[in-house]
């Protein structure tokens, strides 16, 4: 029996393979060499941001809150520290990723590269690839040709589309009816202006990304001069802290520029002004997104939350703060709050065998809090 072809409508879910842009996948190693140009080659306002983390130590009270570290050694990846948002873990900014760029087939034929899509918001995706230490292997990129105003809206039509018609879900008449003229007009205008994808292209390809590989953000990424490129945040757990991003570089290289002109709208200001899309979770939409507390022993899988705290209570030499000749003491008020580091008080773990093992890394970012120097 043969399969019914299907068919794109914006109130439908479309699949990757109706998509006709092209996907190049930059691998591990591609990054790595990105990383190490980007550091030869730094830019003075991120150089001077990191150096400003730096210089503001962490408190006391950040067992729970997302922390950027840097206490030790030079500016590299390895040294700087990032807070999961996931897991709650503490992990280096040294892990690397994959980058799916999705592209009109222009591009192919004039045989662009697309590592300069990639490096040119290296810094943005390092922050975003460290904040996860689970389902961020890969990330996902559309390159587009829109400018400031069509950027706006692409971005409002995809917050509509993705509260209620997100999965093929059935909306409300007069939901249909805005989502359809929506979509209508961004063709219409789209095609005018001559932009490379076209309108249908960037939504399939968008949201069949989301449903299909459920991204923790995707971005819009915009070639032209006057635009910005957009990140897309599936969940508000995943919008970086404005207590740490308030005065992270905008990525314009003019120093004369205010902060509305930005290369790419990293959401210094939090929750407020980030792009988060309101996706359906649970049952065929995914799982719910739920933040973990969880032994910072990067092979344990332990964690601190209720459901499984048991393992904490039944781990060896969970009892008490004991320590160990290779690192700094552990302490803890009861077995299922895990042993915090008492140096640092940054991380946790289910028992002291573990925190030896995670000695090798921890040592590099392991230094008293502000409050207590």
């Amino acid at each position: 029996m043969r399969h019914q072809a299907q068919h794109y409508s914006a109130l439908s879910q479309p699949i990757l393979a109706m998509s006709e842009l092209v996907c190049k996948t930059l691998d591990n190693d591609t990054t790595d060499m990105l990383i190490d140009k980007w550091l030869e080659h730094r830019n003075d306002a991120y150089w001077e941001w990191f150096q400003a983390v730096r210089q503001r130590k962490h408190a006391s009270n950040t067992l729970r809150h997302q922390v950027i570290v840097w206490n030790k050694g030079d500016f590299v990846p390895e040294n700087i520290f990032c807070r999961t948002v996931d897991t709650g873990r503490l992990i280096p900014l040294d892990r690397t990723w994959t980058t799916h760029v999705y592209h009109h087939r222009s591009m192919q034929d004039r045989k662009l590269s697309m590592m300069p899509v990639v490096f040119t918001m290296l810094p943005e995706l390092m922050l975003l690839r460290g904040m996860h230490d689970l389902g961020c292997d890969d990330v996902y990129i559309i390159v587009t040709d829109l400018k400031r105003q069509e950027m706006d809206d692409v971005t409002e039509y995809f917050k509509l589309v993705c509260r209620y018609a997100y999965g093929g879900r059935t909306c409300k008449p007069s939901i249909t009816s805005q989502i359809q003229y929506d979509h209508m007009r961004l063709c219409h205008t789209l095609l005018k202006q001559r932009r490379t994808p076209c309108f249908p292209q960037i939504d399939i390809a968008f949201r069949a990304i989301l449903y299909e590989k459920r991204p923790p953000f995707i971005i819009l990424f915009s070639h032209q001069t006057t635009s910005y490129s957009q990140i897309f945040f599936t969940h508000p757990h995943f919008v970086p802290s404005e207590d740490i991003f308030f005065d992270f570089p905008s990525g314009c290289p003019n120093p004369c520029c205010s902060d509305d002109c930005e290369m790419i709208r990293f959401p210094r200001r939090g929750v407020d002004v980030a792009a988060i899309l309101s996706i359906k979770r649970g049952g065929r939409y995914g799982k719910k997104i739920k933040a973990k507390e969880m032994c910072n022993w990067i092979d344990c899988d332990a964690s601190f939350s209720e459901e499984t705290q048991r393992y904490a209570e039944s781990s060896e030499g969970s009892e008490g703060s004991q320590s160990s000749a290779d690192c700094g003491d552990t302490q803890s008020s009861s077995s299922t709050n895990g042993l915090v580091c008492s140096k640092c008080r940054l991380v946790k773990y289910c028992s002291p065998e573990h925190q030896r093992k995670d000695w090798d890394e921890h040592r590099r970012v392991c230094a008293k809090p502000a409050s207590l120097v």
